[in-house]
């Protein structure tokens, strides 16, 4: 069997135990090199075969994996944070799909959730924000039309921006554009959950400046929306003494 895992964003111990089990029971193990942690590969017993695809192309990934497969090995493909996100891993199971060989999926932790850990932080506040976009500026990967930086700013919700960190000033620019006030908080968070993380809270209008300050040019999330204040928000309806559920009378 072929198992997609998410790796996590980066604590070793973030892997969910599903994953650390596969890990565990893996002849054959595939991680993404250039961004895993390494110490993930602690849980991989003895005798297990490590190949990094960070110096692989997709025809080797794929070629490594069916031919395991085809041994009757188990295979792990260890992807960086959450697979379905920015993941690349639609067009590796297209090709195990043509082939008629299975496989099954274990999520893992995205980098914007751990981003929110390390900043104690909901993106959902009542009558602040109830919406979460996650999304990425345009680059050597394009951008649907109907989905620029610009139309999603237009919403006022929170938002969480990948494979960005490059282009700050041009992300600053073009979500202030769409929407957003120059003053909305914002947050860089580099390598989210790892012992060399780093975070810092700013404003749209000093997003460019202080990326710029602490040297982050990659590996970093932004978010953005003012629940980042973690102000002017209302309490849950949910813990309220009359709101009644399934397991408590509403009181007086």
């Amino acid at each position: 069997m072929i198992y997609f895992v998410g790796a996590g964003c980066g604590a070793a111990d973030l892997i969910t135990v599903r994953g650390m089990n596969l890990l565990k029971k893996a002849d054959v193990v595939i991680y993404a090199g250039s961004l895993v942690n390494p110490a993930l590969l602690a849980y991989t017993g003895e005798g297990c075969e490590i190949r990094n695809s960070a110096t692989m192309t997709l025809d080797e990934v794929m070629e490594t994996m069916i031919e395991a497969h085809e041994e009757g090995k188990t295979v792990v493909r260890l992807h960086t944070g959450e697979p379905s996100i920015y993941g690349a891993v639609q067009e590796q199971m297209h090709v195990l799909d043509e082939k008629g060989i299975p496989y099954e999926s274990c999520p893992g932790v995205s980098a914007c959730f751990g981003a929110a850990a390390g900043l104690n932080l909901e993106f959902t506040l009542p009558q602040v924000s109830q919406s979460l976009i996650i999304t990425r500026m345009e680059g050597r990967t394009t951008v649907p039309k109907g989905e620029s930086i610009e139309s999603f700013a237009a919403h006022g919700a929170s938002m969480a921006i990948y494979l960005s960190s490059g282009m700050m000033e041009e992300l600053a620019e073009r979500l202030m554009a769409g929407g957003y006030k120059k003053d909305t908080p914002a947050a860089i968070v580099y390598k989210a959950t790892w012992p060399e993380e780093e975070k810092y809270i700013c404003t749209l209008e000093t997003l460019a400046r202080t990326a710029e300050t602490h040297g982050i040019k990659n590996l970093a999330v932004v978010l953005v929306g003012d629940v980042i204040a973690k102000s002017g928000y209302a309490l849950s309806r949910l813990y309220a003494p009359d709101f009644e559920t399934g397991f408590r009378k509403a009181r007086d």
